[in-house]
């Protein structure tokens, strides 16, 4: 029978469960994928636990994205028996199939094995709508990535050195700064060595940064607006580190914007957005220019375990779920 995690009470991730289930019949226009891999993302913790923007009825399973092979196709258009996919959900993807419509699936990079598919689009979607679609950067630009040994992080470095500019990474250990080196970090700056506002105004030679990526937010937010160029952008994309207080005497002094990021959200509103990412960003996969970094893969049955690397930050990068062998 089918395997799912199941959130039938908010909390930690142990309060999660794997539970079988029959598996639902096609509706007209459905496909049916049998999940191999499924990406960890922080909003399926914070999903868990009620503290998500999006709150689903209980019980419902976690997850976002993940990557399989269509198994049973009922007049989908565009999908065949054997093709192999990324799914883009809002949540069901801790589980080892799915019931999809076309529009919920996406190719799989020809060069990506499953795990990397099912860790790929989340973050490198959201570094691209925050870095194109909402900061706008440019070539010669000053990117400041902070948590850039994370997944969003990581993706942030690919893209802004795509896009010409020069990337400061900042991470919380040496090792997650030679993955963000590998992967064109410009310059590395380590938390516990010396405040990274100093820091950063010691490699720009006092200019700052154009563009911050945030997804840590607290005190990293509030000491990035201390940091900045004029007309800098400052990107909100998580706050895994707490909610950062603006100070807005200084956005105002360099007349700087802080921007929210919701990727999926801007492609709900306007879908447009969404097929002009994903175009470029499958294109780029294809070219050998961006990558998922997963520093582990797990069974499905670890899936509290695998939540707990990122909740301890002791992931580097993808963390992904592998429900087949």
């Amino acid at each position: 029978m089918p395997k799912a995690v199941v959130c039938r009470e908010l909390g930690p991730p142990e309060t999660l469960r794997l539970e079988t289930f029959d598996a639902a019949p096609l509706a007209p226009g459905e496909a049916r994928v049998a999940i191999h891999a499924a990406g960890i993302n922080f909003p399926d913790i914070l999903m868990a636990a009620g503290e998500y923007q999006l709150k689903p009825p209980l019980p419902f399973t976690p997850g976002v994205e993940a990557a399989g092979e269509v198994i049973e196709v009922d007049g989908a258009a565009g999908v065949a028996v054997g093709d192999r996919v990324i799914l883009k959900l809002r949540h069901g993807a801790y589980a080892d199939q799915a019931v999809v419509q076309p529009s919920q699936l996406t190719p799989l990079p020809s060069g990506f094995d499953y795990a990397e598919g099912a860790t790929f689009l989340a973050a490198h979607g959201t570094a691209y709508h925050a870095l194109i679609d909402r900061g706008q950067l440019a070539a010669n630009e000053v990117l400041l990535v902070h948590g850039a040994g994370g997944g969003v992080g990581l993706a942030a470095i690919e893209i802004g050195r795509m896009l010409g500019a020069t990337v400061i990474a900042a991470a919380s250990s040496e090792e997650k700064l030679a993955v963000a080196q590998a992967r064109g970090a410009d310059h590395l700056l380590l938390y516990a060595r010396e405040p990274f506002r100093d820091a950063v105004k010691r490699v720009t030679d006092g200019r700052g940064a154009d563009v911050v990526f945030d997804p840590v937010g607290g005190e990293i937010f509030e000491n990035s607006v201390r940091c900045i160029a004029w007309g800098a952008r400052i990107l909100v994309i998580g706050f895994t580190g707490g909610i950062g207080l603006a100070r807005t005497n200084l956005l105002l002094i360099k007349g700087a914007s802080v921007l929210g990021v919701r990727a999926g959200e801007a492609v709900r509103r306007n879908p447009a957005l969404g097929a002009t990412r994903i175009q470029a960003l499958t294109a780029w996969a294809e070219a050998g220019r961006i990558r998922p970094h997963i520093s582990h893969r797990l069974p499905l049955q670890d899936y509290a375990q695998a939540m707990r690397l990122l909740i301890d930050r002791k992931a580097i990068g993808r963390v992904a779920l592998m429900t087949r062998p």
